[in-house]
């Protein structure tokens, strides 16, 4: 027990829990159920990190295709007997627990991509291709569960995975010309609700009642936390329920109209440091492979946040996506927690080998 607590990135591990701990205080004020939901996954989800912590990072580079594979398979099976729920078939019951595989397949994903990208020696317009047919069977699963802020999050990370890479700019700007041609037959599959998601973007104060309302009030609970907050479980936005998935998409409103700039400020806080100490893997490890998982991780960690928190505050358009470690939904923290035990994973061997090189 002693070795494994010496192996643990703390710098790693304890924003996060704080991070946890003020979603399950959160929660708690919202209602038990979530609390006592949140509570037994997060449980599973360190056993997870534990786990994956320990695991031998080049021993899942290995196996990057069969994870692929197995990936689409997956997300193909809970298209055909998924559970539905509200018009989304996203869900699969497995011993009880309730899994969104969009969700928890993004560390594996992720190791996938990171083994391809990582291998790239010639960075002409095939691999540049390649690297967005990778992408595309795994989008058009997920979109048509619908589920278009997981898809979008997904889409937006590996084009950016690409510039990190560093391909030239003529590439970017050929492959806009058929996103720009195919943005009429997109819309056309949009659902009605996601339609006028973006509508309501364009023009907030629309229909204050209907589908501005969400953003409306998300804006009012964020506003009305002033300095200090209302305190927890006094929030009239979240606690009255005039505040929509206030456990889920809209729990940065809930904690801002709870404890205020002060409880903004420590969840910018720990997620900057979060965001830090990922970069200072990336910058210490010298391995191709560790290198691009962890702009990979990186990269989603700040998507999902910027993206979550501009809905929040109405910069962004509604589209689904949780805010990591604090959202309610255990898949989302079941994933989360594996990132970083493959992250801690990848420190532990950079530590090893600094002991070797002294040694």
């Amino acid at each position: 027990m002693i070795r494994l607590l010496k192996e643990i990135d703390f710098i790693l591990v304890i924003p996060v829990l704080i991070l946890v701990a003020l979603s399950l205080v959160t929660l708690f004020s919202l209602n038990v159920t979530f609390f006592s939901g949140q509570l037994a996954l997060f449980v599973l989800s360190i056993i997870a990190f534990l786990f994956f912590s320990q695991s031998n990072y080049k021993t899942a580079s290995v196996f990057a295709k069969p994870i692929y594979i197995i990936s689409i398979i997956a997300l193909t099976f809970v298209l055909i007997l998924g559970i539905e729920s509200r018009g989304a078939v996203r869900w699969v019951e497995i011993l009880g627990f309730r899994l969104q595989f969009s969700e928890v397949l993004k560390p594996f994903l992720a190791i996938s991509l990171a083994s391809y990208l990582s291998r790239i020696k010639v960075f002409d317009f095939r691999s540049f291709a390649k690297i967005f047919l990778f992408l595309t069977p795994i989008f058009f699963l997920i979109f048509f569960q619908p589920d278009l802020g997981n898809a979008l999050l997904y889409a937006i990370v590996v084009f950016l995975s690409v510039i990190y890479l560093g391909f030239p700019l003529k590439y970017f700007l050929a492959s806009l010309i058929p996103f720009i041609l195919t943005i009429p037959l997109f819309w056309n599959f949009l659902h009605d609700y996601q339609r006028q998601r973006i509508l309501t973007f364009l023009n907030p104060s629309s229909d204050p009642l209907g589908t501005s309302y969400n953003v409306i009030q998300s804006i009012i609970a964020v506003g009305s936390g002033m300095i200090m907050g209302k305190g927890i479980g006094q929030g009239s936005q979240s606690s009255l329920r005039f505040l929509p998935e206030r456990q889920t998409d809209f729990i940065f409103a809930t904690i801002s109209e709870s404890l205020g700039m002060i409880g903004v400020i420590i969840v910018l806080i720990c997620f900057a440091v979060l965001l830090y100490r990922i970069l200072q893997i990336f910058f210490n490890t010298n391995d191709n492979f560790c290198k691009t998982f962890s702009a990979i991780v990186f990269l989603t960690f700040l998507v999902q946040i910027f993206v979550n928190i501009g809905m929040n505050v109405g910069l962004l358009p509604i589209v689904g996506v949780t805010l990591p470690f604090v959202s309610y939904g255990g898949s989302s923290l079941l994933s989360n927690f594996i990132f970083l035990g493959l992250l801690n994973s990848i420190n532990k061997s950079l530590k090893e080998k600094d002991i070797l090189e002294i040694g």
